[in-house]
This record gives structure tokens, sequence and C-alpha cells, in this order.
């Protein structure tokens, strides 16, 4: 069926990939022992630790459980399931924007509620780095000191699963931007408006840093 070699892009990602797609069309139900080491090697055409790091990420999502000396099995309901990193990689920019926009929201609230010093230094110091690399034009860097600065508000949350969850989201964003924005004009116009958020942060005024992120992402979106 398929003894096509796979690209080097990332072998373990792609098989694991193929490996999850094989799962969701009903190839290998519920329990379902998978085929050995040496078979799955001679099936998708790549060395050993590909495959053991394909089933390490599956079985890492939930999907494949690996019983030692007895062989790796499908998860019951496993099919129904597909891990955040993949699905992240499906989605189109809106959709990601979206999500990192709610998120964004919530981090803002939670950060001005549980926030501590040394949070702030760190918001403060991607802050000024923002401000620093839009004057200057930097894109990349002003779309890297942008994320970073949300980030850590994220973790300022206190909140390790929205914190997780923008970082995820994030990564995906960042390639999104660079093909948006051809200059930096949107983060030095909305500056302001998130050194106010900051300044919310600090004085811990929790419904202000929500209003002020809803804000932003109004200004953004049209």
């Amino acid at each position: 069926m398929m003894n096509n070699l796979i690209s080097r892009r990332s072998l373990a990602d792609e098989v694991a990939d193929k490996l999850q797609h094989q799962i969701l069309l009903g190839k290998y139900q519920p329990n379902d022992k998978l085929p050995t080491e040496p078979e799955l090697m001679k099936f998708f055409g790549v060395g050993r630790s590909s495959v053991r790091e394909a089933i390490k990420i599956l079985a890492n999502s939930g999907l494949l459980r690996v019983q030692q000396g007895v062989g790796t099995f499908v998860e019951a309901r496993g099919q129904n399931r597909e891990p955040l990193s993949q699905r992240l990689k499906r989605a189109d920019m809106q959709e990601l924007d979206e999500v990192r926009q709610l998120l964004e929201m919530k981090i803002a609230e939670k950060a001005a509620a549980n926030r501590t010093e040394k949070d702030i230094e760190k918001i403060s110091h991607w802050l000024a780095e923002r401000k620093r690399t839009a004057l200057a034009g930097e894109l990349e860097d002003c779309i890297e000191a942008d994320i970073q600065f949300h980030t850590a508000i994220a973790e300022a949350s206190k909140n390790e699963v929205l914190a997780d969850l923008y970082k995820a989201v994030s990564v995906h964003v960042k390639n999104g931007f660079l093909s948006i924005y051809q200059n930096t004009s949107i983060f030095t116009s909305t500056q302001h408006l998130h050194e106010q958020i900051l300044k919310h942060i600090i004085n811990s005024d929790a419904k202000k840093a929500w209003n002020m992120a809803a804000r932003i992402i109004g200004h953004v979106s049209q």
C-alpha cells in the first residue's frame, strides 16, 4: 500500500501523522495491536529511531498505549481524538487568531489578579522591546516581542492550562503575522494600548485589563 520514503523534514512527525491518519480512517480499531517495529520501519521506509519517536508522540497524545514486552495498541476511543499540536497545524490563520484573541482577554484578567513583581518585570521588558523594535521597523523581532509580551502575561495568570494554550497557539500565529503584516505600523499604533494593559495589571484591576485586551482586539481586527 504505502512504501514511499518520507521526507526528512521531520521523519518522526511524518510517521506519527500517517499512523494517526490510518487510525482515524479505521485501519486500526481500538485495542488493535500495531505491527512490529521492523514491519513499521519497512512500511514507512524509515529507521527504528523514527518509528519509536512516532509511537512516543502518539502515546503521549493518548492515541496509543505501549505495553512493555507485549506491543503497542490503539487506545480505546482514541480514534476520536486528535492531538492539539496536530489540530493547530491544520488551522487557518483566522481560526488561530480568534483563539489567540479570546485567550488574551482571559490571561489579562487573571494576570491582574495573580501577577507577582517578577512577572511585572518580565512583562515590562517585553513591552519595551516591542516598542523599540516597532520604532526601528524590525518586523520579525517586533512580532516576537509582541508574542513574548502576551506570553509573559499568560504566565502571570498562574493558570498553567491557559499559559500552555496561549504558547501552543502563538507558535503558529507568528508565521501568520509575518505573512499578514508588511511593516510594524500596527504595532506602533497599538503600543499605548499595550501600555495600558500593563498599567491595569500592575494596579490589579482585572476588569480594566480584560476590557483593554478586548479594545486591542477590536482595534487590530478592524
